[in-house]
């Protein structure tokens, strides 16, 4: 295996580029795949990439804000004891490598996006920790966790169709969760990715001369606020430094919250996470002038999501509005049968991904489609939408598009993990498509 990850390493080191020009490859990709497998001339390719350029502007923000209140949230003295205690627990580079797998993925069982961020900055306190882990692979197994986050209790396609008024309930009907979330089969692969996942990634620890480790000081980010007396403070310079305005502020979200959740129930969406992440990094850096200094130092980091996401939705302009999205996965569907169709269309969903990187969207294009090839083949239909989940995030693992919140957090590049992700991709798909072709 050791052998197989270090081959992987070595082929992405070298020609996996950086994240934006990857953006700009796959663009021209998708361009030239539309002019060859659909009626689409060159002019109109360029129309519905124009047209879908802007679509993703409100989850890009939302995804900088993932970024930049977890980041806010850790660099928070009571945040960064806690972790660190949790980190504690692993007194070896194997023993990190497993918690760190381990707690991404129940995180993003919970909510996707907290995972994403717990598990980016869980491994940064493990690095500071544990001496002699290789930092990329533990990068690695934080983001593998990330895999799990469509069979868990935040799908978006699973919740989706047990909402009354979603698109296709004409056609399906309301699908409540315990037949797909909470069914056998679905079941079945969260158990055991969560048995598998943190001991492949054990195993892909590199030698000792192959491991890289990283200087502990340098993953310090600790805000330090300049110490002013209190006579010499103007009005302007009390107000930034008084710890009542922050309790205050801090304690108006955290009603919300109380409100929200006594409400909805445990009902984790993008935007509560960030609520909960934002009003707690108030409350924690004490006074609002640490608070501003911790989000000038975060949003360092989110230069690639606010740069890359646009050209990601014209992408996805392009694969929908094209038809080519529906060409590949008709293509599936043809060569299915009543026993391979979930298999099949888990593997379109995966290959679909890596071109619209959104379950909603990715559903509103395949649903359509697989959920019609179900019907004729007298397939389940809860088990098509959970086919069609598990592919959007099973490609996840080598797609830069999720990956970019984690790597800015660590301050690595796509192409030092990525060599791990892939042997992840290959187990876990394995183990994925056991679970719908054999439960």
């Amino acid at each position: 295996m050791k052998a197989l990850v270090s081959f992987f390493n070595r082929i992405m080191q070298r020609y996996l580029p950086d994240p934006f020009l990857f953006v700009i490859i796959l663009t021209f990709a998708v361009f030239g795949l539309g002019l060859i497998f659909t009626d689409n001339g060159p002019y109109q390719m360029v129309q519905h990439w124009g047209n879908g350029f802007w679509g993703l502007l409100t989850f890009s923000m939302q995804m900088v804000l993932v970024l930049v209140t977890g980041h806010v949230l850790a660099s928070s003295t009571i945040f960064k004891k806690g972790l660190g205690a949790l980190a504690s627990l692993a007194k070896s580079p194997g023993q990190a490598i497993i918690i760190v797998s381990f707690v991404s993925m129940i995180a993003s069982l919970i909510n996707w996006g907290f995972g994403l961020v717990i598990g980016a900055l869980f491994a940064k306190e493990l690095a500071k920790k544990v001496k002699n882990v290789d930092y990329r692979l533990l990068i690695a197994s934080a983001y593998s966790g990330f895999v799990v986050w469509h069979g868990g209790i935040s799908g978006s396609i699973p919740l989706t169709i047990a909402t009354p008024g979603h698109f296709s309930e004409d056609m399906i009907g309301v699908i409540s969760t315990d037949q797909t979330i909470f069914a056998g089969y679905n079941i079945f692969i969260v158990v055991a990715l969560l048995l598998v996942l943190p001991f492949v990634n054990r195993f892909m620890m590199p030698s000792k001369e192959e491991t890289i480790v990283v200087d502990p000081v340098i993953l310090q980010d600790d805000i330090q606020a300049a110490a002013l007396e209190k006579e010499a403070m103007t009005p302007a310079e009390r107000l930034e430094n008084s710890r009542l305005i922050s309790l205050l502020a801090g304690i108006l979200g955290l009603v919300f919250l109380f409100y929200y959740f006594a409400t909805k129930g445990f009902n984790l969406n993008l935007d509560i996470v960030n609520f909960l992440f934002l009003f707690l990094g108030i409350l924690f850096h004490g006074t609002p002038k640490q608070f501003l200094e911790a989000v000038l130092n975060a949003v360092k980091g989110a230069s690639g999501i606010i740069i890359q996401f646009p050209f990601y939705a014209g992408i996805m302009g392009m694969m929908t509005a094209s038809g080519l999205a529906a060409v590949m996965s008709e293509a599936f569907v043809s060569i299915s049968n009543d026993y391979t169709f979930h298999f099949f269309t888990f593997l379109s969903a995966g290959l679909v991904n890596f071109f619209v990187p959104s379950g909603g969207g990715q559903w509103a294009v395949q649903a359509p489609i697989m959920l019609e090839a179900a019907q004729s083949m007298g397939a389940s239909i809860p088990k098509t939408a959970m086919a069609v989940a598990w592919g959007d995030a099973w490609t996840n693992l080598i797609q830069p598009f999720w990956a970019l919140p984690a790597l800015a957090i660590a301050g690595l590049k796509a192409k030092d993990i990525m060599g791990f992700c892939v042997l992840t991709l290959l187990v876990s798909g394995a183990i994925i498509s056991i679970g719908f072709l054999f439960f």
